[in-house]
């Protein structure tokens, strides 16, 4: 499975410790050069260590997007990673995108994109049994990460995870 992300899954699940989660449940995750120097950037050092080791493990890949590529049609509903990171997904033909912010995966989904944020694996490692509880691990990405989950997604979320 082709799978592609954005900075903000990858940094978060850093942060709170469970980026091993993806390596789990993927072969490898695919990252174009700005995602991977936005997480470069990562001011959680524990964090960037995790993303480094990921690299050097070699199942998070950064790819180079061809300069010839005009990401203008993008940039006007995301930031540069995402749009770098869609660009990536469309060109690869990814059966998966990684992202978490709206406007970026609104954008995806009108250019056909599966899409799929930091909740969704969460869920997924519950269900599988990775995880114990959605519940523990959403709390600490409000709290460690700062990730603003809306109260009705989350709501849905531990009704989807059985921990309502």
């Amino acid at each position: 499975m082709l799978v592609v992300s954005n900075t903000s899954p990858l940094s978060n699940l850093a942060i709170v410790g469970r980026l091993h989660l993806l390596s789990d449940r993927y072969a490898t995750v695919t990252i174009p050069s700005m995602v991977r120097q936005e997480l470069n950037a990562l001011a959680h050092a524990e964090g960037r260590l995790a993303i480094n080791d990921a690299v050097e493990r070699g199942w998070l890949v950064v790819e180079d997007l061809p300069e010839s590529l005009d990401l203008s049609a993008y940039l006007e509903c995301a930031d540069p990673g995402e749009c770098e990171a869609i660009a990536l997904a469309e060109l690869k033909r990814a059966d998966k995108i990684l992202l978490d912010d709206r406007a970026g995966r609104e954008l995806a989904r009108e250019r056909g994109l599966k899409v799929v944020g930091v909740l969704g694996e969460l869920l997924y490692a519950k269900q599988v049994g990775r995880i114990a509880s959605v519940r523990g691990e959403m709390e600490k990405l409000q709290t460690e990460a700062r990730f603003f989950i809306h109260a009705d997604l989350k709501a849905l979320i531990l009704a989807e995870a059985g921990e309502q």
